[in-house]
């Protein structure tokens, strides 16, 4: 394969490869040569290339003094030292944000006297006269009826407290969406789907900046304390990313290679999951499954690291008070049984079922969104859905609070200390056992008035979440997911729980259940239901498991979280093979080649190429009979991105291609600092320029950026082949030769609409707009 030679050959002459040429040229004062335009894909094969010989370069010149060796050192510790600064970074952001949250979602229902910057929590543990049972009621903190009119209770209380918990979010909210809007309007979403496509290889400038960055920090804040079903985690990923992005400008090995900087990307994203679950070995392979397009084994180790520093870096500021990384932090009491994998199943079929119906409905509110009136009016549109939202969650205790801790309620096993309505059991007064194991026990009124209330919960969960994703605020999806699952897997719990209760002698309990035993943990379903969930929307499996495993401690549950995952995975991908943020870049249109479609179709390279019949010929150069004239009207008349150049119109053979930007440039160059070059002069990409009488104007010399070895296929590749070969060595345009004679040009946008022409779609429909 001829490009492969290119790439990883050491040449003895350099003038041999054109990739490598580049190296010479970059040593002359030539400014922004082969950086990429916005909304562009960059040339993977071209950014190795130059990778490799600016090592070459480095490695040589450390044999030369001490001064080049310590250089040497340097720059091969940059990687860790970038890695080190991410992992710092986003952690301190990650804890800022935990902390800011939970002070911000408490102040909705009132404020701590005694430091109005405590949350309801931290200002009942620091009084003396909080008793045990009554722990979250304490002096120092006062609903804000209370502070107005002095009344705690009654109807009056009640409307005052209600009125103002949803202003409160209305202000919250109206915040985030103004700050997005005017200052940074790429902070908005979750960014995975982006993420996922700048690390495919294209250029989205400003969406990884510094504004990004600071504005995503603050309105995260905004949008989760203002009560939305979105989550925190899926815009860590992007707050890490806009970091990793931050360090790779410090750093000229980063900052000039694009394939470099996408690298520090993936393992950016990993410390974006460590942070957001306080999982980072999860964080690691959901890079790595999820998000990455180019992740080689250097990679692995540095996201390792990343991963691990944010990780620390978070559990030193301790923003839950439990010296735990994460809020869910679990300890389960009974093992599981085989029959209960019957539920388990069915609440990963539930999953499916869940991430099918949101996908779907949640694509077609967007669509909606971007094709009608309302995608005008995003700020009347937030607002809209915020007030509905706090409207409806007030009067249920269950949505009324943070979803975080809806959900750490939800996996907590009822012991002996529990105060909540979920553990409202019927005691038997003769039992004298350890508190840690609790037997089974009839569910008293407090949790039959739960399971209505979460009944509503589910209901109110599923179908707002489906209208707050993906509008213009920071918004995650792996928080309401779970709290669906969560809602759902508890229900099913308490209802598996009672049935071996009152049914200890059916022939499924019978084994495993005798009487006075603690045999169901409803806690445990909920964790299942959860994994299950966010499954069946994200189409996880290995990264879901370990993220969920680290998330609650549950090393124990893993065959139970393994059975629930696959199956939502299976049942979701019956209905479709896409998961929500491949559903959403097909949606935005961004040019991703997803190495997990499968292409099957029997077609040809020819079939697809461009020009196709009727088409104007193809835009080619010439080696030595083009002007400088003749070239700038070709880029000023076309939009394409390079030209092939081939020795004459006649002949038709390839010599290699040229870049647009990279032309453009040079010409640009050549006319401030050349004398005697005019628009008459003529462009050479030979070796030599031949001797031209005095008369004529200085010719122009542009070997140096030319590739030589461009990609090439015959017209009778199968398109297959050609599709496998733009994914795997991540092309951006290969050109279709017969007998080395040029006959067309083949770019990714002509095998993105193919495969979408392919399976029935409108070709247009998945072009960036």
């Amino acid at each position: 394969m001829e490009v492969a030679e290119g790439v990883s050959a050491a040449t003895p002459t350099e003038e041999m490869n054109g990739a490598g040429n580049l190296m010479d040229f970059l040593d002359e004062p030539f400014p922004d040569v082969s950086t990429y335009e916005d909304f562009h894909t960059i040339d993977w094969l071209r950014e190795k290339s130059r990778d490799t010989d600016r090592h070459r370069k480095i490695t040589s010149k450390s044999k030369e003094s001490l001064w080049e060796l310590i250089k040497s050192l340097l720059d091969a510790w940059s990687g860790w030292v970038v890695m080190l600064l991410i992992g710092l970074l986003s952690g301190t952001l990650a804890g800022v944000i935990d902390l800011a949250v939970d002070w911000m979602t408490d102040l909705k229902e009132g404020v701590c006297l005694s430091a109005f910057w405590y949350s309801h929590e931290q200002c009942c543990w620091t009084s003396n006269e909080t008793t045990f049972d009554d722990r979250d009621k304490c002096p120092q903190w006062q609903k804000w009826a209370e502070l107005m009119t002095g009344h705690a209770e009654g109807a009056g209380a009640y409307v005052l407290n209600y009125f103002l918990y949803i202003l409160w979010a209305l202000l919250f909210s109206f915040l985030a969406v103004s700050l997005v809007r005017v200052f940074a309007p790429y902070a908005c979403g979750s960014g995975i789907p982006e993420i996922k496509t700048i690390l495919s290889g294209f250029i989205i400038r400003g969406y990884l900046g510094k504004w990004t960055l600071l504005i995503k920090t603050v309105t995260l804040v905004l949008a989760v304390s203002s009560g939305l079903s979105l989550g925190k985690e899926g815009p860590l990923v992007h707050v890490a990313c806009c970091c990793g992005n931050l360090f790779c400008s410090l750093f000229s090995k980063y900052s000039k290679n694009e394939g470099k900087r996408r690298e520090v990307l993936s393992a950016a994203a990993a410390a974006g999951v460590s942070v957001a679950f306080g999982a980072p070995i999860g964080g690691v392979l959901f890079s790595l499954e999820e998000v990455s397009y180019y992740f080689p084994l250097k990679t692995l180790w540095r996201s390792f690291f990343a991963a691990l520093v944010a990780a620390f870096t978070l559990r030193s500021i301790n923003p839950f008070g439990n010296s735990r990384l994460v809020l869910f932090y679990v300890e389960y009491h009974t093992p599981w049984y085989m029959a209960e994998l019957v539920p388990f199943i069915l609440l990963g079929v539930f999953g499916g079922l869940w991430g099918t119906l949101f996908i779907r409905a949640n694509i077609a509110w967007c669509r909606r969104r971007k094709t009608t009136q309302l995608g005008k009016y995003p700020v009347l549109e937030v607002i809209a859905v915020t007030g509905i939202t706090a409207l409806l969650a007030y009067p249920n205790p269950y949505t009324r609070r943070s979803t975080s801790e809806l959900i750490s309620e939800l996996f907590n096993d009822c012991g002996a200390l529990e105060s909540s309505q979920l553990c409202d059991y019927v005691n038997n007064p003769n039992m004298s056992r350890p508190v840690d194991d609790i037997p089974d026990r009839p569910a008293g009124p407090g949790v039959y008035n739960a399971l209505w209330q979460l009944t509503l919960a589910l209901i109110f969960k599923i179908v707002i979440t489906i209208f707050t994703f993906g509008m213009k605020i920071p918004s995650g999806l792996f928080i309401p997911s779970m709290a669906v699952g969560a809602i759902a897997g508890r229900i099913v719990g308490i209802a598996v729980e009672q049935m071996a209760y009152h049914h200890h002698d059916w022939i499924i309990f019978k084994n495993w259940c005798r009487p006075g035993a603690d045999c169901v943990t409803p806690g445990l379903y909920a964790m299942v239901g959860a994994a299950a969930c966010l499954g069946g929307v994200t189409r996880m499996t290995v990264s879901l498991v370990v993220i969920m495993f680290e998330l609650t401690g549950g090393l124990e549950y893993i065959v139970p979280l393994m059975a629930a995952a696959v199956t939502s995975k299976w049942v979701a991908d019956a209905f479709g093979k896409e998961g929500i943020y491949e559903s959403h870049i097909l949606l935005n249109g961004y040019p991703y080649l997803d190495v997990r479609d499968e292409f099957t179709h029997r077609t040809l390279a020819t079939d697809v190429m461009r020009p196709r019949r009727n088409d104007p010929p193809l835009a080619v150069l010439t080696q030595d009979s083009t002007t400088v004239e003749d070239v700038e009207t070709l880029i000023k008349d076309t939009d394409y991105n390079g030209f092939p150049v081939v020795v004459s119109r006649e002949s038709e053979r390839l010599i290699g291609f040229v870049q647009r930007r990279d032309l453009t440039l040079a010409i640009k160059n050549a006319r401030q600092k050349q004398d005697g070059v005019v628009s008459s002069s003529v462009v050479y990409f030979t070796e030599d320029a031949p001797q031209l009488p005095a008369s004529n104007p200085q010719p122009l010399k542009l070997r140096r950026i030319l590739n030589l070895s461009p990609f090439t296929v015959t017209d009778h590749t199968p398109m297959e082949t050609v599709v496998d070969i733009f994914r795997k060595l991540g092309l951006r345009q290969c050109l279709v030769t017969r007998s080395g004679r040029l006959l067309g040009i083949i770019t990714k946008k002509d095998v993105l609409r193919h495969m979408a022409q392919m399976m029935n779609q409108d070709p247009e429909s998945i072009m960036f707009n």
